[in-house]
């Protein structure tokens, strides 16, 4: 079967789920390059998807707008990319439950996340289906490259194995998408334990995780007690010297070097860590000021969400429609 059955363009989608305040991770791995390719491009806070474990409501709308916002203050311009919150465009949840109709429970009961977390009684149900919600994100907007970090892979591949299905039972109705694999500079690995990636959804006092709304301060106290090891010795080697090849490829993502050619500058760990915590300060605390601008200025923000939420239901919708048409729906011209 080809593997686009309708024109497409090349066109992005990506998304961040408030689940916690975002890290260093989320900015290089994520937002950065969100900023990099934003024409034609739709960037989503997938709010709903944060439904799916137990949360209180409060911080969840708190979090859903200061993620919105430092997608904003990370570069992303309003007038290039679509900016827009899951919630705000119905058509999610609609072409959620039409590609539930054709996924099987035995492919469902594979992905990471239902296997790591579900499977038990009190289980949410949407933890188990909100796979298929990730693949109407996808699908929605016809998008071409679907940048991900290797984590989330299986979900790609889920959308593409649920569009196939689809197509071939109902007619062409979807654009199959291709992986596009984050790259090495997305995989940041916590501070304080460096054999596990740098997570939001790590405890909000974590010592190795660098939020991106932390002040200067506390990010260099952070990066400063960072595990390095006891030899000394300034060598570029992930395998033996994790910790101090984290601070090497962060200060390298940052500089548009090679982690080696980064650290070549240093003899002691300390400069190292010095010139790093240097470099994610420049970075980050320009993004963090923009934000507390936006966050204080409600009526901006919003005013933003509500016309990329407008410009991502206009292309939604027609997906939709096509997708209750063919698969029989009664009124599905939309």
């Amino acid at each position: 079967m080809t593997t686009h059955p309708l024109p497409g363009r090349d066109r992005l989608l990506s998304g961040i789920t408030p689940s916690g305040s975002l890290t260093l991770g989320n900015y290089l791995g994520a937002l950065r390059r969100f900023r990099d390719a934003q024409d034609d491009a739709f960037y989503v806070v997938a709010n709903l998807h944060a439904l799916t474990t137990a949360h209180d409501p409060t911080p969840l709308r708190e979090r859903t707008m200061s993620t919105a916002a430092l997608f904003f203050a990370s570069g992303l311009d309003p007038d290039r990319a679509t900016v827009f919150v899951q919630s705000d465009v119905p058509a999610h949840v609609e072409l959620g439950y039409l590609l539930e109709c054709v996924a099987y429970v035995g492919e469902l009961g594979r992905m990471i996340q239902f296997k790591e977390k579900g499977g038990q009684p009190r289980t949410r149900a949407s933890l188990f289906t909100y796979p298929c919600l990730m693949a109407a994100d996808i699908l929605l907007y016809e998008a071409v490259r679907v940048p991900v970090g290797g984590d989330q892979s299986q979900h790609v591949e889920l959308a593409r194995d649920v569009a196939i299905r689809f197509n071939g039972l109902y007619g062409p109705t979807f654009v199959v998408p291709e992986l596009a694999a984050a790259p090495a500079a997305a995989r940041v690995r916590d501070l304080a334990d460096p054999a596990r990636k740098m997570s939001k959804s790590a405890p909000d006092d974590a010592a190795g995780v660098i939020r991106m709304l932390d002040r200067p301060d506390v990010i260099r106290r952070k990066i400063q007690r960072a595990v390095t090891d006891g030899d000394g010795r300034m060598v570029y080697d992930p395998d033996a010297k994790p910790g101090l090849a984290n601070l090497a490829e962060i200060l390298g993502a940052l500089t548009g070097q090679a982690p080696a050619e980064a650290m070549s500058g240093y003899g002691r760990y300390g400069d190292l860590k010095s010139a790093c915590a240097d470099a994610v300060v420049d970075a980050l605390d320009p993004v963090r000021r923009r934000h507390d601008q936006l966050m204080g200025d409600v009526d901006e923000l919003t005013a933003l969400l509500a016309r990329g939420a407008q410009r991502a239901a206009e292309v939604a919708d027609r997906t939709l429609g096509r997708a209750r048409a063919a698969i029989g729906l009664v009124g599905a011209r939309r």
